[in-house]
Order: C-alpha cells, then sequence, then structure tokens
C-alpha cells in the first residue's frame, strides 16, 4: 500500500475505529485547454493529474451517512432519508450532494435504467476523506472528491451506473447542493483520465476521446503555478459569465454558442453590446483552439502547441476577463523564461496557472516566477510539475 493509500487507510480507523470495505481515489484536474466552453456545449481538452482525493469506506447496518476530512474539521451526519440538498452546506455538501444524487437517481431507476432497484440495496455508510489535490487552486479538487466518493457509492451500493453517469452525477451535486453552475468536464476528466493522454471532450454529446500527448516523448512537462489566491465556483463571477453567454446565444437565436464559429463573429458583433460580444467571442475562438490543439498535437506533437495556449490566455484576460494579476504575472514571467506556452487555467479570478516548459528548464522556470512573485510583493506561489494520471479507480 503506497503512502497516500496508508494515509487514508489509517484516517479512516482514526475516525470510525476498525478497517475500511474499501479506498477508492479520483484525480483532480488541470484544464490544457477550452475554458467556460463546458455550460456551452463546446470542446474541452482536460487532464486527469496524479493528484488524488482518496475515500474509505464501510457499509453501516442502518441508514446513516457520516463523513469526515482530514481537511476540515467536525464530523457530518445525517439519515439517507433526511438528505436535503437545500439544508447541505459547507465542505460537506460534496460528498454528501453526491450521496443525494445517487439515492435520486437509485429510487428513479437511474438513467437508462441502469442500477433499478438499487435504492433497496442502499446502507448507511462511514466516510473518510483525504486528498493531496490542492484546494481553491483551479485543479477540481471539488471533482475529485465527487468522483472518488461516487464510485465508493457506485460500488457499496451495487447500483452498476457507468462513468458517463457518474460524471452527470457529480455535476448535479454541484450544481443544485453546491449552487456551482459548472458543466460537466471536471467530472468527465476525474473519471475517464488516462496516463500520457488529453480526454478531448465533446460537452454537447458527452462523446469523449483519448488524445496521446506524448509529453515525455518530447521532452516537455508540465508544470501548474497555483497562485494561492482562493477562488470558488459558487461566486458570483462565474455565474455571471455563464449568464452572459446563455444571453449571447438566445439573443444570436441558437440553443447554445457551440452551434457558432469563427465566421459568426461578425455577425455577433453588429448584433451585441460590447462585453456580450467579448464573452462570445472567447467562447467561439476558445473552442477553436482546442480544436486545433488537438490536430496540432496529432501531426506536430506537443512543442506546437505553444501559440493555442498563449491566445487562450489572452482571450481569458481580455474578452472573459476572468485573470488576475497574480496569474497574468504567472504567464508572462513563464513565457518570458521559455515556456513554450502558457496560460491560466479553470474557472478563473484566482487559482492556478499552467505552463508547458521543456523538462531541462522547468527548475529555471520555476526559479524565475517565484522571484517574480517576490519582487511584485505576492504571495509565495506553490509550483510543481503534473503529469497525466489515471482516472478514478478503486485503490483496495
Amino acid at each position: 500500500m503506497n503512502e497516500v493509500l496508508q494515509l487514508g487507510s489509517e484516517y479512516f480507523s482514526s475516525q470510525f475505529g476498525g478497517v475500511p470495505d474499501g479506498l477508492w481515489s479520483a484525480p483532480g484536474r488541470v484544464n490544457l485547454i477550452g475554458e467556460h466552453t463546458d455550460y456551452n456545449d463546446g470542446f474541452a481538452l482536460p487532464i486527469a493529474i496524479d493528484k488524488r482525493t482518496t475515500v474509505a469506506a464501510r457499509a453501516r447496518a442502518d441508514r446513516l451517512l457520516r463523513v469526515t476530512s482530514s481537511s476540515f474539521p467536525g464530523m457530518m451526519e445525517v439519515s439517507l432519508e433526511d438528505l436535503d440538498p437545500d439544508a447541505l452546506t459547507g465542505w460537506a455538501a460534496y460528498p454528501l450532494g453526491v450521496a443525494w444524487a445517487m439515492s435520486r437517481a437509485a429510487a428513479a431507476g437511474a438513467p437508462d435504467g441502469a442500477g433499478s432497484g438499487g435504492a433497496s440495496r442502499m446502507s448507511g455508510l462511514d466516510l473518510a476523506l483525504t486528498s493531496d489535490v490542492p484546494a481553491g487552486a483551479g485543479l477540481s479538487s471539488s471533482a475529485a472528491v465527487e468522483c472518488a466518493v461516487a464510485l465508493a457509492l457506485n460500488d457499496l451500493w451495487e447500483l452498476g451506473l457507468d462513468r458517463q453517469e457518474l460524471a452527470r452525477i457529480g455535476q448535479l451535486a454541484e450544481n443544485r447542493v453546491v449552487g456551482a453552475p459548472t458543466g460537466i468536464m471536471d467530472q468527465s476528466a476525474s473519471l475517464l483520465g488516462e496516463p500520457d493522454h488529453g480526454i478531448l471532450l465533446d460537452c454537447q454529446s458527452l462523446v469523449t476521446e483519448t488524445v496521446a500527448l506524448g509529453f515525455a516523448g518530447a521532452g516537455v512537462g508540465l508544470l501548474v503555478i497555483d497562485t494561492r489566491t482562493s477562488h470558488s465556483h459558487a461566486d458570483g463571477g462565474y455565474a455571471s459569465r455563464r449568464r452572459s453567454c446563455e444571453d449571447g446565444a438566445r439573443r444570436l437565436g441558437v440553443g447554445s454558442l457551440r452551434a457558432l464559429g469563427p465566421d459568426d463573429l461578425p455577425r455577433a458583433a453588429a448584433q451585441l453590446d460590447g462585453q456580450t460580444y467579448r464573452r462570445v467571442r472567447h467562447i467561439i475562438t476558445e473552442n477553436q483552439r482546442v480544436l486545433d490543439t488537438v490536430a496540432a498535437l496529432r501531426t506536430s506533437g506537443a512543442a506546437a502547441i505553444g501559440p493555442f495556449l498563449n491566445e487562450s490566455h489572452l482571450s481569458m484576460r481580455d474578452d472573459f476577463e476572468i485573470s488576475t494579476p497574480e496569474l497574468d504575472l504567472a504567464v508572462a514571467g513563464a513565457q518570458e523564461l521559455g515556456a513554450i506556452g502558457a496560460r491560466m487555467t479553470g474557472g478563473g479570478f484566482g487559482g492556478a496557472a499552467l505552463a508547458l516548459v521543456r523538462s531541462d528548464d522547468a527548475g529555471d522556470v520555476a526559479g524565475g516566477i517565484a522571484r517574480d512573485f517576490a519582487r511584485a510583493g505576492f504571495t509565495a506561489p506553490h509550483i510543481f510539475p503534473v503529469t497525466a494520471s489515471e482516472g478514478a479507480r478503486r485503490e483496495l
């Protein structure tokens, strides 16, 4: 048992006594490119990373759910009958929101008939969460929790849901219970990730395709620059961007911005106010950048995608207006220090940037960015490499 799993098992025993029935884990993610496109039915290219949340779980003889986390104080207890999406708050809303969404699916027979009769097999559970996914950094620590818990409950309750259905369960929990109007990208990446591959996600059809990255073979890697400026998807900035996109689609007469391409930009400029147009332009051009990045990876290799990463950051900074001074400094510093490409990643308003760097340059890039932050008087960033990892799995 590796150190992370040992920690999860020991934490469970310290909270509940005895040993768990099993351990499940799910990774955080970085989004290589394709930001805020998911709730616009567009394209995204996320990567599951080698930072994971682990849930140790054990079935109970009653209907009580008890959940605890090594990252937060206290233990939350609620019976399955009393799960109320409007009453779940704080950190526990994430795991208990998944339990609510899964119990709802089981009671209804689950999507496409999967898991029929599962409600009769649902027992109470003891759940203990541990994680090394940085919270608030734009690496989707929330989806890692949701997907680890969903996989555990799917096994222990014998619901038989597939991974696409589990992704929808996690999204429902985040939208309805947590109140964050996110799309399905984060959960899809956490559940479907593969080593050395990105996940090309069509957020309209929910069809996914693995895309070979070839980073190691090309002598390049990804650095995450956590600016330590926290963000929350439940805050108003994220929701206001989503409303702008939906308003733009309505005024342009389409169901979602996915229906529009670069050739539609002149019409959008003529029909929309300046701010709404800029929001729409980001989504349209970002969708195209995702497709261009995939094409470049397949034909020219990893070193060819830098311009698309750089253009994505400018679009998020100027058109979507979700960057921060810290993120802009991280991206500019990485570029000046020789990064192949760099951009902020995640929902914005804080969090992390990523830089695609030559492996031999990683130390110099990280050191230079740290010096830039110190000179600017910013909190020291947490800079670390990530590699594309396997998605959610049962560990024990």
